[in-house]
């Protein structure tokens, strides 16, 4: 029977569930007290570290066929990486609508808070700005979609779905996702003091669920982890694109 651990980590793991497990607890708590960290001191130097490290998770733990279960291949689908990147850029803007009405121009909005750590100046021009827009536009659509989605997506989801099947993992990979999330909106820092938005939270972390469960759809119908990126990248941009303009 094919291993998909390298040589190393099958002499500690079987590729299952307690796997992806150990992958959660070890990458997902440290990304949270690095971004908790981060907003705190709006020193965020390491989070592009973090997202580095992500895109070599299945090189450090998986050997060639591994990687070809977490579908690290050709999109078999081109029609579905256009609609992976309209659908990503869709949930992006409703996500928008929804904050915007619901608590405006405040912290309790996700985008809002999300947009302080861009640190836009206030008095900047149209042309310094649609600079500065393109550079954050193009890093949150490189750094974050791939390297979450071969870890979240990719290496998480292969291993649960070995033990559990394809469609609870899902629900296991997304879970793990959202709730990671909760560190870049819900438990935020403001005016010099934490706190925690119990409603605004919870309306962030069902999106943040529901908007993984889109990314695997895409990876789903592409028979690529590729399909997965596209729609992330699609939305990281409307996101961004909300904040600067919006």
């Amino acid at each position: 029977m094919k291993r998909e651990l390298n040589f190393f980590w099958s002499k500690l793991f079987n590729f299952d569930w307690k796997f992806g497990l150990f992958l959660i607890l070890v990458f997902c708590t440290s990304r949270f007290i690095l971004v908790l960290h981060a907003n705190e001191t709006s020193d965020y130097k390491f989070i592009g570290l973090v997202m580095f490290v992500y895109a070599l998770t299945p090189f450090i733990f998986l050997n060639k066929h591994g990687r070809k279960l977490m579908e690290m291949r050709k999109p078999q689908n081109y029609y579905w990486l256009i609609n992976a990147f309209i659908f990503g850029l869709i949930f992006s803007l409703v996500l928008y609508l929804l904050g915007d009405f619901i608590y405006h121009n405040t912290f309790q909005n996700w985008y809002v808070y999300i947009g302080k750590s861009y640190n836009i100046p206030s008095e900047i021009g149209s042309e310094d700005k649609l600079i500065l827009f393109a550079i954050m536009a193009v890093t949150g659509m490189i750094f974050s979609p791939v390297g979450e989605e071969l870890l979240f997506r990719g290496i998480i989801h292969s291993s649960f779905a070995k033990s559990i099947g394809h469609s609870k993992a899902s629900v296991v990979d997304s879970s793990a996702f959202a709730i990671t999330h909760v560190s870049h909106f819900g438990l935020v820092f403001v005016n010099e003091e934490w706190q925690f938005f119990t409603l605004p939270a919870l309306i962030w972390v069902i999106s943040m669920f529901l908007v993984s469960q889109l990314f695997y759809l895409c990876k789903k119908k592409t028979k690529s982890i590729i399909g997965a990126i596209i729609c992330h990248s699609a939305f990281n941009l409307g996101m961004t694109y909300c904040i600067f303009y919006l």
